[in-house]
């Protein structure tokens, strides 16, 4: 379990495809200060086990699954990207509860830069809409964040000066995707409540 936190700005060293997946060499000695093989770190939000570790480096395999429903797919030698450890038993939920579990992604729309923040605006893949709610809890590539407008196939999140410099979020561009993964608190509700994902009663 993670808190959407970013712990480091890390960079993908190398890309290896293999037959039904991708075996990915990151760089990020913070995550890496203790980690050994079979241990998770977050990825742009998605969690992934480390394989190996070596000088601040480590490898983790990525399989085909993941790669089409994230944007993992699309990173290459040189890409910057977001780390997280786990959190560890009793530490501090500074975000909110981040499973590492992407629900789809999202593409840049729109940057607004503002004097103190920057407003920018993410357009939803089909069907996640209703899990996105003003106020609410949302991660965007693995960053836990509050949504500011939600509307009915895009939401909008303000982004802090520290947020934009020691994250993938600062250097995003419009078009660009995003992973996202909702509340996990909101699909338990809808499944309590007996509706499908269509948000029709069963």
């Amino acid at each position: 379990m993670f808190t959407g936190i970013v712990e480091e700005l890390g960079e993908v060293v190398s890309v290896e495809e293999l037959t039904d997946a991708s075996r990915f060499r990151l760089r990020g000695p913070l995550v890496t200060d203790g980690a050994k093989h079979g241990d998770s770190i977050a990825v742009n939000g998605v969690c992934l086990t480390v394989v190996e570790t070596e000088n601040g480096e480590f490898t983790a395999d990525v399989m085909a699954e993941t790669l089409k429903r994230s944007s993992l797919g699309a990173l290459e030698k040189g890409s910057r990207v977001n780390l997280e450890r786990p959190m560890a038993l009793g530490g501090r939920l500074g975000g909110h509860l981040v499973q590492g579990h992407v629900d789809g992604t999202g593409t840049i729309a729109e940057r607004t830069p503002g004097e103190h923040w920057e407003i920018v605006k993410i357009a939803l893949p089909d069907g996640m809409a209703r899990y996105v709610v003003e106020k609410g809890s949302i991660t965007v590539d693995g960053v836990s964040l509050t949504v500011v407008e939600a509307g009915d196939d895009y939401f909008t999140i303000s982004l802090i000066p520290t947020t934009l410099d020691l994250t993938t979020l600062g250097i995003k561009q419009v078009g660009d995707p995003v992973n996202l993964e909702v509340d996990v608190l909101a699909k338990y509700v809808e499944r309590l409540l007996g509706h499908d994902g269509a948000g029709a009663a069963r």
